[in-house]
C-alpha cells in the first residue's frame, strides 16, 4: 500500500516529464491540497492536480525538494479500499531559503487491476518554518 504514496512523494520531489497518473486511481480521483484551486476531482482532477502543483512548484520558487514519512495511523481496509493518515515533512528551498513543513497527509486507496492506487487525498500543513540560508 505503500507504494503509490512513496511513488507520489518522489513525484513531487523531482516533478519529472509525462505525469503523476500511475499513482493515481482510473476515476473518482479527489485531491485536496494548499494551493488553487484547493479542490481537484472529476475526469480531469489528476491533469489538474499534476499542472496545479507544477505552476505552484514555480511560483514558491521550490527546489531540493525531499519528503520524509512518519508511521501511519488509523489504518483501515474495507473490500478493495483502504484509508491511513500519515505524518509527513517535506524539506525543500523555497526562493532560495530553506523550509521544513510539517502536515498530515489522509490517503485513501483503492485496488485497480491488482495494485494499490491513490483515490483521495487531503493535505493539511501543522507546521512549517523557513530560514534565510
Amino acid at each position: 500500500m505503500w507504494a503509490p504514496v512513496r511513488g507520489l512523494g518522489a513525484y513531487m520531489s523531482a516533478l519529472p516529464a509525462g505525469g503523476a497518473a500511475a499513482m493515481f486511481a482510473s476515476s473518482g480521483v479527489c485531491i485536496v491540497e494548499n494551493f488553487a484551486p484547493f479542490v481537484f476531482c472529476g475526469s480531469d482532477a489528476v491533469q489538474a492536480w499534476d499542472s496545479g502543483f507544477r505552476a505552484h512548484a514555480a511560483e514558491e520558487g521550490l527546489t531540493e525538494l525531499s519528503v520524509q514519512f512518519d508511521a501511519a495511523h488509523d489504518f483501515a481496509v474495507a473490500a478493495d479500499r483502504a484509508y491511513f493518515s500519515v505524518p509527513t515533512t517535506w524539506r525543500g528551498r523555497t526562493h532560495g531559503h530553506r523550509f521544513e513543513e510539517h502536515g498530515a497527509w489522509a490517503f485513501v486507496l483503492t485496488r485497480e487491476a491488482g495494485a494499490w492506487r491513490v483515490l483521495a487525498y487531503g493535505w493539511g500543513v501543522t507546521r512549517y518554518r523557513e530560514s534565510p540560508q
